[in-house]
C-alpha cells in the first residue's frame, strides 16, 4: 500500500459509511473473493469491506453490526493477518454489537480442524458481549471434529465454506447466508 494509503480509505469510509462493516484477512485471496461475494449480495451501499492486512482491526469500532472473515490454516490455526491483531480484538467495544462470521477451511485435508479458526474468533468476540447472527447447519459437510461448532453440534457458528473441495457451492451458500443475514441487520432503505 502507498504511504497515507491507510488515512486515505480511514478518511473516506468516515465521510460515508455503510451499515455493515465486514473485515477479513486473506492469504490466499479465497476469503476476500467470499467478502467480495457477500457486499454483492447486500450491495456496496450496505457493506463496506475491510482487508485487516490494511486497516487496522480497532476500526471495527465504528459499527454496530459486523461480518468477519477468518480463514483456517494447517492444524487449526489462525491466518497470518488475523494472528497479527489477535489481541488488539481484545480492545474492541463489541457489546451491542451483531457481528456474524464466516469461516474458510478445507474439510478433506484437515477433518479434525475444520474451521477452527473461525471458532476461536466466536468465542472471543462473544467473550466482549457481541450478539452472533448467521449459524450455519452442518449437514452436507464430511469432517471429523471442529472448534467452530455450536454447543448442541448442529450447526456452525458462521457460515462455512470450503473452496478447497466444494467451490461449486460457495455461490449458492453465500446467497442463502445473505438472505437469512438480511431479516437480521438493520440496511439502508
Amino acid at each position: 500500500m502507498k504511504p497515507g494509503g491507510n488515512k486515505t480509505l480511514l478518511m473516506r469510509h468516515k465521510m460515508k459509511k455503510a451499515p455493515i462493516g465486514l473485515f477479513y484477512g486473506s492469504s490466499t485471496c479465497y476469503t476476500e473473493m467470499a467478502a467480495e461475494n457477500i457486499q454483492q449480495q447486500f450491495g456496496t451501499d450496505q457493506v463496506d469491506i475491510f482487508n485487516i492486512a490494511d486497516i487496522p482491526i480497532t476500526h471495527c469500532n465504528n459499527y454496530q453490526q459486523l461480518i468477519l472473515g477468518i480463514p483456517t490454516w494447517d492444524y487449526g490455526e489462525l491466518q497470518e493477518d488475523w494472528e497479527d491483531c489477535w489481541n488488539d480484538i481484545d480492545q474492541l467495544s463489541l457489546s451491542g454489537v451483531t457481528i456474524a462470521l464466516y469461516g474458510l477451511g478445507d474439510q478433506i485435508g484437515y477433518p479434525k480442524w475444520f474451521l477452527d479458526a473461525m471458532g476461536y474468533l466466536h468465542n472471543k468476540v462473544v467473550i466482549q458481549g457481541a450478539t452472533i447472527i448467521g449459524y450455519w447447519p452442518i449437514q452436507g459437510y464430511t469432517f471429523d471434529q471442529s472448534q467452530a461448532l455450536t454447543p448442541d453440534q448442529q450447526h456452525f457458528v458462521g457460515l462455512a465454506l470450503d473452496d478447497e473441495n466444494e467451490f461449486e457451492k460457495t455461490d449458492e451458500r453465500i446467497a442463502q447466508w445473505c438472505n437469512e443475514l438480511k431479516q437480521r441487520f438493520t440496511l439502508n432503505n
